[in-house]
């Protein structure tokens, strides 16, 4: 199992860190060529229209697309998950649109609103998640085939869409390696046992 990291800008490291205790292997993606023998993809944190404008000028917004299009494992976060949304509130700016959500951006507040809270997140068990909200969006229109897996004071911070897994805090910057375990498990990967 190789996991491919957008690495263009953004918090990818702190990914393939989480991954690398997890086990699992890791690719930095900045090329197209650099996406060939993956078999799951990572969209990370960091700021949107910077990472859009780098994935054009690097010629990956078309593959990108085509590989979550094809229903090929994706993990979404952050800035990541507004670039796989179909819409963005309020804003013209251009997506991949390969997931029926429409996302409202920056929906905490700006850095200094940063916050951490505890998740119920029913999937990972009755251990409360530690969300790690960093000029986090929230997700405000989810479409019919769309599962709500999380919710944070009523707004939607957790979607699954068929193979996309879009999270709209940071769970690579938590110890916690539960959700990261989650989607491997996904992709069909054998994973130590994570105590929660």
């Amino acid at each position: 199992m190789r996991i491919g990291i957008l690495a263009l800008q953004g918090d990818f490291a702190a990914h393939q860190q989480a991954f690398a205790r997890l086990g699992a292997e890791t690719t930095l993606v900045r090329t197209p060529s650099a996406m060939d023998g993956i078999h799951a993809l990572v969209l990370p944190g960091g700021e949107s229209t910077t990472i859009w404008k780098m994935m054009e000028w690097s010629g990956l917004t078309g593959p990108i697309k085509d590989w979550a299009s094809s229903g090929r494992p994706l993990l979404a976060t952050c800035a990541g998950a507004i670039l796989c949304a179909s819409s963005i509130d309020h804003l013209d700016q251009p997506t991949l649109e390969v997931a029926d959500v429409s996302v409202r951006r920056n929906a905490y507040g700006r850095q200094r609103e940063s916050f951490e809270a505890p998740l119920n997140i029913p999937s990972l068990g009755d251990k409360p998640f530690p969300g790690v909200f960093i000029r986090s969006p929230q997700f405000t229109r989810l479409g019919k085939d769309v599962d709500l897996l999380c919710e944070h004071d009523g707004k939607t911070v957790l979607v699954r869409e068929g193979s996309l897994l879009l999270s709209a805090f940071h769970p690579e910057m938590t110890e916690d390696l539960r959700l990261h375990d989650l989607f491997l498990q996904a992709c069909g990967a054998s994973t130590p046992a994570i105590s929660p």
